[in-house]
């Protein structure tokens, strides 16, 4: 009798483990799926009130980073950029971070891809805030501090996380509002000159 409770018991164990991982498998579908989609949606910039539209000239800017260095977005002309807007106290940007360090150091050098973080400074905690965060995360990247917001309007980056691919001759090539996973950049960024 034992031998046989404890068989029904392999059995159930086994039935639950075919479960979870089938309700595991499920989700991460239902999660890609979600992911391709909201890409598809974000690649299209034909829309006016959108602002930037695929082909325009990425918009100049000189900002300073953390350390206090000048950066200027038309240095980076001749690499792929991905030029993102953030703040701290945005679970969307706190969610796709990791990502974009994954991607930074997988991919920089040999993709010639830079990620350029505008810290949206004017609606941030302030640099230290900022600096925890980066350090916390610890991003290799540079962070850039829109300390006036005005290049975030600028960019329209009025939903956090918005992301620009911005191609090789400076030209943009996506938009992006919402969260990025290491797929998506890879994709995004591979299919850039």
């Amino acid at each position: 009798m034992n031998k046989r409770n404890f068989a029904l018991a392999i059995v159930a164990l086994l039935i639950g483990i075919f479960l979870v991982n089938l309700f595991q498998d499920q989700q991460e579908k239902k999660a890609k799926e979600e992911a391709a989609q909201l890409a598809k949606e974000s690649m299209d910039l034909s829309d006016a009130k959108q602002g930037l539209t695929k082909g325009d000239r990425a918009p100049d800017f000189t900002l300073s980073t953390l350390e206090g260095e000048e950066v200027k977005l038309s240095d980076y002309q001749g690499k792929k950029v991905i030029l993102n807007f953030w703040a701290t106290w945005c679970p969307p940007c706190k969610a796709e971070m990791p990502h974009m360090e994954q991607y930074y150091e997988k991919n920089a050098k040999k993709e010639n891809v830079e990620i350029l973080a505008v810290n949206l400074t004017s609606q941030d905690d302030g640099e230290k805030a900022v600096q925890q965060f980066v350090d916390g995360y610890e991003l290799t990247f540079p962070i850039l501090m829109d300390e006036k917001g005005d290049i975030g309007d600028e960019y329209r980056a009025f939903t956090i996380p918005t992301t620009y691919m911005i191609d090789t001759n400076g030209l943009i090539q996506h938009k992006i509002v919402g969260p990025m996973n290491e797929e998506m950049m890879g994709k995004m960024v591979g299919g850039m000159e």
